[in-house]
């Protein structure tokens, strides 16, 4: 279903990303973070429904949907590193600064930091080229609500 759009998201340089199609991939990241646990569960859904409302301006409907379009491009989507690299070479650098708040709440959504979650988002924010630094601030906002 995705394959054209994950080849164009994959090439060696690809082009910055429309508008629709970087909300897309930023939302299959926020799905592979919340599946990283192997516990995907209804809340983390509904906060990724939350999210995607929030930071998108999207009525529930909406946010349900992307996130359902985001669960199926996770699906297919390459590993982790190539996947996360294109979304860095494609989605500015504000954007990104945000997802990686955003991954902390959906990480920190049942209160308890599970070592896999940890690690994905540690490998993570620097493929988005996000310090380490900057991650642990955005997860101390998150932290403080």
């Amino acid at each position: 279903m995705f394959a054209d759009f994950l080849k164009r998201l994959t090439q060696p340089d690809p082009a910055p990303l429309p508008d629709e199609d970087a909300r897309l991939a930023l939302t299959a990241l926020l799905v592979r973070v919340a599946r990283s646990d192997n516990l995907y569960e209804a809340e983390e859904a509904a906060l990724i429904d939350r999210i995607l409302a929030g930071r998108y301006g999207l009525g529930p409907f909406e946010a349900s949907a992307l996130r359902r379009s985001g669960e199926a491009l996770e699906s297919e989507a390459p590993d982790t590193v190539r996947f996360t690299r294109a979304i860095k070479e494609a989605v500015p650098y504000d954007a990104r600064v945000g997802v990686i708040e955003a991954l902390w709440q959906v990480v920190l959504a049942d209160g308890e930091r599970d070592d896999r979650e940890n690690a994905l988002l540690r490998m993570v924010a620097p493929l988005l080229g996000v310090s380490d630094v900057e991650s642990a601030m955005a997860r101390q906002r998150v932290e403080r609500g």
